[in-house]
């Protein structure tokens, strides 16, 4: 008999998600109803979901997380940064739904210094990737708030075991969509596009890293970056890359889009640390949005926002202040 026993981060199983958003009954009977069982759940995008011929994810008891407690559906999802559809957080709910279809045919192209390159549609990749599970993960917001999400998905460190990176691999280099007919920010300008982002190789390939497909057991919305989006939860949240087009294995650590445009304020690192403040805010504390009150719940902020028995490795030796 396995006996789980809860990591100091873990969150409990009560706390999981609103039976309102995602019941573990609705699963099991949408289980019993199609025959199948869990062993062969897999998640194949957001047209198969629609169909009703993916299953919903697995849980991974190794990623239920903590003490906090989950943010409710409609607020993970209607309090947004995806400035490609306006700046304020209402905008990527109203634009991303207005015209603009992710899908069908949204294809992955992976590049660069790997052994196996080439472009996959979405649902082909996820079942290469053998399927998806949940995981229930911190998120903090370089702005100073947070949100404790459940997110659906896959490990990144299995992608790149998929892509085969050659040695002089050191980087990946993610790269977002680029659609300024529909993409109403995009048409302003409010940041250089497509969005770039990076991760360190080591930093891609620690457990924590993932591959977000979905949320709460349903299909990742437009304005949470349908159909696919990098998941770090130990990093600030605009290091999370929204709608992936391509992913790219690079010698060259890439120019992200944050750092390229306010290099003094946003670092390629982006580790959550409430020892080093934004220029023009603290980040010794966050607001819990969802958190009640009438100025909302306000908590300290953790160093790797609570990850850093899962990552202080990678960082050893380097100063935090200077590698922000």
């Amino acid at each position: 008999m396995r006996i789980h026993v809860p990591k100091e981060w873990e969150l409990p199983e009560s706390s999981v998600t609103p039976e309102s958003a995602y019941a573990a009954r609705d699963r099991r009977s949408f289980l019993k109803t199609a025959g199948l069982g869990l062993g062969g759940a897999v998640l194949l995008g957001r047209r198969a979901s629609a169909a009703t011929t993916g299953l919903p994810p697995v849980d991974n008891p190794d990623f239920l997380a903590g003490a906090l407690k989950v943010t409710p559906y409609d607020l993970a999802t209607s309090y947004n940064n995806f400035y490609e559809f306006g700046t304020d957080k209402s905008d990527p709910k109203e634009y991303a739904n207005d015209g603009w279809e992710p899908e069908p045919g949204w294809s992955v192209e992976i590049g660069g210094l790997v052994a196996n390159p080439g472009k996959w549609d979405v649902e082909d990749l996820v079942k290469k990737m053998g399927g998806v599970e949940q995981r229930v993960y911190r998120h903090r917001c370089v702005e100073a708030w947070s949100m404790v999400i459940p997110w659906d998905g896959f490990p990144l460190a299995r992608l790149v075991a998929f892509a085969q990176p050659r040695r002089e691999s050191r980087f990946l280099k993610f790269t977002s969509f680029l659609d300024p007919k529909h993409a109403t920010g995009q048409q302003q300008g409010n940041l250089d596009y497509p969005y770039i982002e990076g991760l360190v190789l080591p930093e891609a390939l620690n457990s924590l890293a993932f591959i977000a497909t979905g949320i709460y057991g349903k299909p990742l919305p437009n304005q949470n970056g349908a159909p696919l989006r990098l998941v770090t939860p130990w990093k600030y949240g605009f290091k999370g890359i929204k709608s992936i087009v391509k992913i790219e294995f690079t010698p060259d650590m890439p120019v992200n889009t944050w750092r390229k445009m306010a290099g003094d304020e946003y670092g390629f690192f982006a580790n959550v640390n409430p020892n080093v403040d934004h220029p023009r805010w603290s980040q010794a504390s966050e607001k819990v949005i969802g958190g009640g009150g009438f100025f909302g719940l306000r908590q300290p902020t953790l160093i790797f926002n609570g990850y850093e028995k899962q990552v202080a490795s990678l960082y050893q030796g380097m100063d935090l202040r200077k590698f922000y």
